[in-house]
């Protein structure tokens, strides 16, 4: 029996969306796809011509901005559409909202064209926009097996400052007061 050696980073590039939402870095010996189904992203697979081991990230426009308030509607309407996938098994999940932003996390399990696959998924409402950052490993085993370089890519996903000041209401309303904070010492009269 042979031991499948570890994967090795030779090097680390950062794609940039192009209309600024994000920027995602991956492996650089990483293969990169363009998405299916009119769906704005960018997909990164080890294999250059096998997609079911990949990590992707995908954007959408949304018609109005979710807010805080909607956090349990959004995740109770997410999972649901997760207990449609074949052989579904939701291993770890969490809802996480900070300000408008609402992100949920899930790890799963799911069978698809007879091969039970493996997935991360963060599904974020930034504003008027939801971002679907994802991972899959085409077997539980892949998924093992590239879960560090995968995991470099969730841990290295940036959503710029003005996205996080744009769907903050209160600070992206036009006259809004601010208050100065005093920093350092007080001077001396």
């Amino acid at each position: 029996m042979t031991t499948r050696p570890a994967p090795k980073f030779t090097g680390v590039d950062t794609y940039a969306d192009s209309k600024g939402r994000y920027t995602i870095r991956f492996a650089t010996d990483w293969h990169k796809f363009d998405l299916d189904h009119g769906l704005e992203g960018v997909l990164f697979s080890p294999h250059p011509t096998n997609t079911n081991t990949y990590v992707a990230i995908w954007c959408q426009a949304l018609d109005i901005q979710a807010e805080a308030r909607d956090a349990d509607d959004i995740a109770k309407a997410f999972d649901e559409g997760l207990g449609q996938l074949n052989q579904y098994t939701l291993l770890e999940g969490d809802n996480v909202v900070i300000g408008n932003l609402i992100k949920l996390e899930r790890f799963y399990t799911f069978e698809e064209n007879g091969v039970i696959r493996k997935r991360k998924v963060w599904a974020m409402y930034v504003g008027k926009w939801l971002m679907v950052l994802t991972y899959q490993g085409e077997t539980i085993e892949e998924w093992d097996h590239w879960h560090a370089m995968a995991n470099q890519s969730f841990f290295h996903f940036v959503i710029p400052p003005e996205l996080w000041f744009a769907m903050d209401r209160d600070l992206s309303i036009k006259g809004t007061p601010t208050t100065r904070v005093a920093r350092g010492k007080p001077k001396k009269s």
